[in-house]
């Protein structure tokens, strides 16, 4: 049976995703990306993983907070991923806005495949399953030591139960992004995350720019 999610029709909008380990500044740049395109008239839809529904959100306190097991918690991921992409993402696209999306099943490979070691055949599995053909048109991967992402984290005060797990977990992350990367060549934009915040923004602008999506709307280059 086809899975109903699938989506093979062509799609209006456009799909972005910002990976990368805890503290890598991805909330900050999604801002300022939200901002140019809706400067030239583009609809976006903000949103992030877990999350991005009542339900999801839901699911996002639990995973944030509760210890599980390694396979409770990919589940639950996939399970609010696949009522985010029905009510929120391919909505959006289909109404011809543009999704930025903090985190998606990248993250699913680095955290819960790469660094909590299940299978990569099982969440490929699910992938397919939930996602059907939908996949980022763009990946933004911030790459950031893990040292220094550790340390913008301490400085935030409390942390939830991913940012709490020791450097070597985070090495095993990081070490999954750039296999991702390596893998994924044309759907990954890496991003040095230890340069400073306005050229990080330059330099997504100008992958942005580059995307079919944007050119095919005729977008003003000039920032």
């Amino acid at each position: 049976m086809q899975n109903s999610l699938q989506n093979k029709s062509p799609v209006r909008g456009s799909f972005i995703t910002f990976e990368g380990t805890e503290g890598a500044g991805k909330s900050t740049q999604i801002a300022y990306v939200k901002a140019f395109l809706e400067a030239q008239g583009i609809d976006v839809v903000t949103t992030r993983e877990p999350g991005g529904t009542p339900l999801g959100e839901s699911v996002r306190e639990l995973l944030l907070t509760k210890e599980m097991s390694q396979m409770t918690e990919l589940l639950l991921m996939f399970a609010a991923r696949a009522e985010h992409i029905a009510k929120v993402i391919l909505p959006a696209m289909k109404a011809g806005k543009w999704v930025l999306c903090d985190r998606f099943t990248e993250s699913s490979y680095a955290y819960q495949g790469y660094a909590r070691g299940l299978p990569l055949s099982d969440i490929e599995a699910l992938e397919q399953l939930v996602q059907g053909d939908l996949r980022p048109d763009c990946t933004f991967w911030f790459n950031l030591p893990v040292v220094e992402g550790m340390k913008r984290v301490q400085s935030r005060g409390k942390k939830d139960r991913f940012e709490a797990e020791n450097i070597h977990f985070f090495e095993k992350v990081s070490a999954g992004f750039e296999a991702l990367s390596q893998a994924r060549p044309t759907q990954f934009c890496v991003i040095d995350a230890m340069a400073p915040i306005d050229q990080v923004t330059d330099a997504i602008l100008k992958k942005i720019e580059s995307l079919p999506a944007y050119q095919a709307r005729g977008g003003d280059d000039e920032r």
